[in-house]
């Protein structure tokens, strides 16, 4: 039945067999003449048409399997037999970096068309052919390894270029708002500085060390209620004024200090009816102060009339002062000032610079809007290197400083990863930055001097809490916004118990002293080394014994430091040359500020003739560089952009500047060549236009 021969016509072939298109017929079929399994003449794939071309008979599975669509052709016959052929897509220009990396992934592995088309009337099925070898990834050529290399760190260089001139601008914009009247605080200020109840006040009250000299005179807030309180009393009011009178005598100019001297007096004990709020001061010292004042003026001359005024004060009047409401206002400040501090207390900013424990950076005060630098010690780094008692020791001690030429800790607080000592800021970089960085190598003897003097003012003030500094270098020495410096990084330092002395190799190559390098015991000697080493850099514009850059051993060093001595050329002056001579003496015990009289010694050497301690002390001589902060290398980043804001600023520069002549477009030039438009204005005309 034609059933029957339909279902076995339909069957699939056996694996060898040749498939059956859709033109053959099977064997037995009427329209005979063609042996089974062969196609019939005139029929075929194209005659079919292109629907029925695309389909073969296959087997996989024992399952029919669609092979692949050739591409679309028109009828033979002239019937629209087919879709249009499909033009070919345009190529794109793949410049997308994701588009360069698949291309050349493609190229690298050799990527085969997901689908492969199916086997031509006549071959073996799918099964019967060979597996497809494995295939194998080819290694990345160097160069193209080496392009990403390049690729990546320049992505890494613009991002951190961007994080760096973000970084600059909030800092920027932090220390001008600390200038400002909104001077930078947080808008919840006020409640942050809300003070407590005087009753909550009480176990404070009982607790405090009552002492005149701390409570009245060291701390700034104690100084200015103890103040106020004398201000109410007539009689105490007096000796405030006195006090006040003296402190300008000390600070005035050398030619003026007699005539103010003598003033005072006149002022405070010439008449006998005003002399008697100043009972305690005995009338010796009131003739043997003139006569001072008459023959030779001294920045001491008051010292025994200002002595007898606060013993005085520290008496009665100090115990009215704890009973009244003036103390009790310091307490609330003190107990505000004993809350804990966090690391929510701060807003940071960028990284100032970095170190062996940690890095520095910007912070600032939510409630007040002060800025400060936050120096944070990494707690895995510390105790790697084993600095514990480091970290300790320098924290300790700079809670006992108090100098304007020494960095001060003003909070200290710890995190998860690091222990954190806020301090003072100085924006103004250090003194290896302004000897080398900064035009030729070196500075005027007058700037150097200057710096010298307020290095003795902060090394006296070190010695006379019984701490050698061990580690003077210009690294270590910063300046502010004015040009003042401060000592930093009190790591290395020590504290001497009184009547003892220390030992130990402590400090950095070639500003070490030679007693350090021989380990013998010593007191402040290696302090007063350094000053020299420092002194001579700064003029010479090298270390005394290792030039700049310098590739010399250590051992080679260290015998220049003992054996060998400086050697001086035309910048030095005659006083310079000999206070560095008398600093670098290889005798500790013939060395300048080593023969018992400390730094006075020091301060009356001829080179410091200029000098007046007493003003320079409170800042109030102005020194010879006033460092800018765009030059400073912290911020190095901003200084092309705000070279440019400014002259952008600056009508009346912009007006002298030539014109730019604007530039045509390709199509405006090769018309002009040809003459078909004018060329318009000449340069002068246009120029004459525009202004």
């Amino acid at each position: 039945p034609a059933s029957a021969r339909q279902r076995e016509s339909a069957r699939a072939p056996s694996p060898g067999e040749p498939l059956a298109g859709v033109g053959a017929v099977p064997g037995g079929g009427g329209g005979g003449g063609a042996p089974a399994g062969e196609p019939l003449p005139g029929h075929g794939a194209a005659s079919l048409g292109h629907r029925a071309a695309a389909v073969t008979a296959g087997t996989r599975g024992g399952r029919a399997v669609r092979a692949p669509r050739p591409a679309h052709a028109p009828d033979p016959e002239g019937r629209a037999g087919g879709r249009r052929r499909e033009r070919p897509k345009q190529r794109r220009r793949g410049w997308w970096p994701w588009q360069r990396r698949r291309r050349q992934k493609r190229a690298v592995e050799g990527l085969q068309p997901s689908v492969a088309p199916g086997p031509a009337p006549g071959e073996p099925c799918a099964e019967d052919a060979p597996p497809p070898p494995p295939r194998v990834r080819k290694p990345r050529s160097r160069r193209l390894q080496r392009r990403r290399r390049r690729r990546r760190r320049r992505r890494r260089r613009s991002s951190m270029e961007l994080e760096n001139i973000l970084a600059n601008s909030l800092l920027l914009k932090a220390r001008q708002g600390g200038r400002s009247k909104k001077s930078g605080r947080s808008k919840k200020w006020r409640e942050m500085l809300r003070l407590p109840p005087v009753s909550q006040c009480s176990e404070l009250r009982q607790s405090l060390e009552k002492e005149y000299s701390s409570l009245c005179d060291k701390q700034p807030i104690g100084r200015l209620l103890f103040r106020q309180f004398c201000a109410t009393r007539p009689a105490l009011g007096r000796c405030v004024e006195f006090l006040d009178a003296v402190a300008e005598y000390e600070v005035a100019a050398d030619e003026d200090q007699g005539a103010c001297g003598l003033s005072v007096l006149d002022t405070f004990f010439g008449d006998e009816d005003l002399a008697a709020p100043f009972a305690e001061v005995p009338a010796q010292a009131v003739q043997e102060c003139r006569l001072r004042l008459q023959e030779a003026p001294s920045k001491d001359a008051f010292e025994e009339c200002t002595r007898a005024i606060h013993h005085y004060l520290s008496g009665e009047p100090f115990g009215e002062y704890q009973e009244s409401s003036y103390f009790s206002r310091f307490l609330q400040w003190k107990w505000l000032e004993r809350q804990p501090v966090t690391k929510k207390t701060f807003r940071h900013y960028r990284v100032l610079g970095k170190g062996g424990f940690g890095e520095v950076c910007a912070c600032q005060v939510r409630a007040t809007g002060k800025m400060y630098a936050c120096k944070k010690l990494e707690k895995k780094r510390i105790k790697r290197r084993k600095g514990e008692a480091m970290a300790l020791n320098e924290k300790t001690l700079l809670e006992k400083v108090h100098s304007r030429f020494v960095v001060s800790l003003c909070y200290t607080y710890e995190t998860r990863a690091a222990l954190c000592l806020v301090l003072t800021i100085m924006n103004g970089g250090d003194l290896k930055f302004h000897i080398y960085n900064l035009g030729e190598p070196g500075f005027e003897e007058r700037r150097a001097v200057f710096y010298a003097a307020e290095l003795c003012c902060g090394l006296g003030d070190l010695h006379r809490e019984r701490i050698v500094y061990r580690d003077l270098k210009p690294e270590n020495i910063l300046l502010d916004d004015r040009g003042h410096i401060r000592i930093s990084d009190l790591g290395l330092a020590v504290q001497i118990p009184e009547d003892k002395t220390v030992h130990g190799r402590v400090g950095t190559l070639g500003y070490m002293a030679p007693e350090v390098l021989n380990n013998e015991n010593y007191t402040f000697s290696p302090d007063w080394w350094g000053l020299g080493c420092l002194i001579y850099e700064m003029i010479q514009g090298h270390s005394p014994f290792k030039k700049f850059k310098e590739k010399v051993g250590r051992d080679e060093v260290e015998r220049r430091v003992r054996k060998e001595a400086e050697k001086y050329s035309e910048k030095f002056s005659q006083e310079a040359k000999a206070i560095c001579s008398l600093l670098l003496t290889k005798d500790p015990k013939q060395r300048l500020g080593c023969k018992g009289e400390g730094v006075a010694e020091v301060k009356r050497h001829p080179v410091f003739k200029d000098i007046n301690f007493r003003r320079l002390e409170a800042t109030m001589l102005e020194p010879p560089f006033c460092p800018d902060m765009i030059e400073s290398e912290c911020f190095k980043d901003i200084n092309e952009s705000e070279i440019e804001e400014a002259e952008a600023e600056d009508p009346e520069e912009d007006a002298h500047l030539p014109v730019p002549r604007r530039r045509r477009s390709l199509f405006h030039r090769l018309l002009t060549r040809g003459g078909c438009i004018s060329t318009g204005p000449s340069d002068n005309e246009e120029q004459l236009s525009r202004l």
